[in-house]
């Protein structure tokens, strides 16, 4: 019988392979290629070859080659990217802290916990903004309320940032996944359209946010010539699934 990771590295190149056609693929229908993704599906398989298999030698072979790098890189760029300042050490100290924690988390991991990026990356968030406000707890105990009264709002912020880049993140990936699954949920013609310019606005929202519900309808319209009601319809789909993939996304961490 073939171990798990003795599978992996026999596929390792077909597995590449489907990852360079998707990515070309998505060049080729005009959106921009991530050239520098680091954590990638393979790095998906890797790890899951690497819980599944019994024998030392060959689970090292297989983190060493193909899980340390992303897991490194992701610690490092959660790290940098919302400072968490309460946390103990230096940014380095901070960043082998989550690498770490990762290296405890990774065994949990499986394939219906959805897409390793999006659980690590939660995993990560969730655990610097729990020692995060433990420290900032402890801190607040020793030190005079007056001086803590200045940092406090920095916490919040803090918490509030990976919030939204949390929402961000899988907004990116609910969007990305939905687009390619809109012709299997909706058999109508005219409710694939209006999910499409759905899916459209998803993409465009930085640039649409400060539009009202009723503005954006309008929109949906311009773009489907479809009537409100069916716009809405559609609509209402799209928001139950988002809400019900999102719940149980921010409870991949946990």
């Amino acid at each position: 019988m073939v171990s798990p990771v003795d599978d992996f590295y026999k596929n390792v190149e077909k597995y590449q392979q489907e990852f360079e056609d998707y990515m070309n693929n998505k060049s080729k229908r005009g959106r921009k290629r991530k050239n520098k993704m680091y954590f990638t599906p393979v790095t998906e398989k890797a790890i899951v070859a690497y819980n599944k298999e019994k024998e030392y030698s060959k689970r090292n072979r297989v983190y060493s080659q193909h899980i340390h790098y992303p897991v490194w890189k992701l610690a490092q760029n959660i790290i940098n990217r919302f400072k968490f300042p309460y946390m103990n050490g230096t940014t380095e100290d901070k960043q082998y802290e989550v690498i770490g924690f990762l290296l405890q988390k990774l065994p949990k991991y499986t394939e219906d916990k959805g897409r390793a990026f999006s659980y690590f990356s939660i995993v990560a968030k969730n655990y610097c903004i729990q020692t995060n406000n433990k420290a900032y707890k402890l801190l607040k105990s020793k030190t005079d309320l007056l001086a803590v009264d200045k940092q406090r709002d920095t916490v919040n912020e803090e918490a509030q940032n990976s919030r939204k880049e949390s929402l961000k993140d899988f907004t990116d990936l609910f969007v990305e996944n939905y687009d390619e699954r809109v012709e299997s949920i909706f058999s109508k013609n005219s409710d694939i359209k209006i999910a499409y310019a759905v899916m459209e606005l998803f993409r465009r929202r930085e640039n649409i946010e400060k539009y009202n519900k009723k503005a954006l309808y309008v929109l949906i319209r311009e773009m489907t010539d479809e009537k409100t009601q069916d716009i809405s319809r559609v609509v209402n789909i799209i928001k139950k699934d988002f809400k019900e993939k999102y719940r149980i996304y921010e409870q991949t961490a946990h």
